[in-house]
């Protein structure tokens, strides 16, 4: 009985390397609402054959980063106001949870490290990029979370982050933001207090007030 083809070594080492890479971009908002990927761009672009490009955006399409159309046409997803109110509500009920689980293991030196990345994301809102803003932003509340030791609830929230990056980059290249969000001062601060009511309110309120805008 003769044995199907298995992807080479090589083609899955491109695939996962090209998966990562484009993942990274859409979640940090490198590419726009809308804007279209194709097979022979992301060869030319990552010098990759068909097969990894292929699985690629198929990986992507299925986490919900990019729509496949009718047409064949695969692109990062143009939100409605319904989709952005839903997966504020994920963010919402998910993250202040996270953070909660995350309060007990809170030390000083987890502190001192978002204290740091919090000074990153003002100075790449000083320096109006867009796309640093994004990447430091999620890191906060990512290392935060780590601590939480709950690896699904974080699979899921990442899961609704790459759906938003691109959304993300059209609200904060929109509304021209001149300083860091004030309420990464206040998580810090209940952390070191230990005030799990006041972390988890800063929480909800810090992943949401920026979504409004969008679904104004």
């Amino acid at each position: 009985m003769p044995v199907a083809a298995r992807p080479s070594d090589a083609n899955l080492a491109a695939h996962d390397r090209l998966y990562r890479s484009l993942r990274q971009q859409i979640m940090h908002g490198e590419l726009l609402p809308g804007q279209g990927l194709t097979l022979r761009g992301l060869g030319k672009a990552y010098g990759v054959s068909m097969t990894p490009s292929r699985e690629a955006l198929r990986r992507l399409v299925a986490e919900g980063a990019l729509m496949l159309s009718s047409s064949g046409r695969v692109a990062t997803p143009e939100l409605s106001n319904d989709r952005i109110e839903e997966l504020a509500a994920l963010r919402a009920l998910i993250e202040p949870e996270l953070a909660s689980r995350a309060l007990p293991r809170a030390h000083l030196a987890l502190i001192d490290r978002l204290a740091t990345i919090n000074a990153a994301n003002a100075e790449a809102v000083a320096k109006q990029d867009a796309v640093g803003y994004i990447r430091t932003n999620l890191e906060f509340h990512r290392t935060l979370y780590l601590r939480a030791q709950a690896p699904a609830m974080l699979a899921i929230i990442e899961t609704v982050w790459l759906q938003l990056g691109p959304t993300m980059r059209a609200l904060y290249g929109r509304i021209q933001r001149n300083e860091p969000p004030r309420h990464h001062r206040i998580i810090l601060a209940a952390l070191r207090a230990g005030d799990e009511p006041g972390l988890r309110l800063a929480i909800r309120t810090d992943v949401t007030q920026g979504l409004r805008h969008l679904a104004a």
